[in-house]
């Protein structure tokens, strides 16, 4: 049975998408930007930014009952792949149990609200 998961801890969709969905024991969640979800202003600089992303992520997370142990699968989209390094490291360290999920990082031309960063991911429960 699918299931829209969705939490005031991380922005408000702003289109016709669901901030995760859950189905079958796995989880689904929509890219997430660096909007901060109380005020909905946009992080910038990149290392803050990757941050208050996996922030978004992790609250999305907890709302559906899993963690970043449970993480199988993300994307990771930059404007600029200058910023790999400083967006992997920080990536890196919230998964402390040391077993990555698979990835692929893409440089793309354009991201909503012309942010640095966004990351979606897949995870089971």
């Amino acid at each position: 049975m699918k299931k829209q998961i969705n939490t005031i801890n991380a922005p408000q969709a702003i289109g016709p998408y669901s901030q995760a969905i859950s189905i079958n024991n796995m989880l689904f969640i929509s890219g997430q930007i660096p909007a901060n979800p109380e005020t909905r202003e946009i992080v910038t600089e990149i290392s803050e930014a990757t941050h208050q992303v996996m922030k978004n992520l992790q609250a999305i997370l907890t709302e559906a009952g899993a963690d970043f142990s449970h993480v199988v699968k993300t994307t990771i989209f930059l404007k600029d792949m200058n910023d790999f390094a400083v967006v992997n490291e920080i990536y890196a360290s919230y998964f402390q149990d040391g077993v990555y999920p698979a990835r692929e990082t893409v440089q793309v031309a354009k991201l909503p609200s012309d942010v640095n960063v966004e990351i979606s991911m897949i995870a089971f429960k």
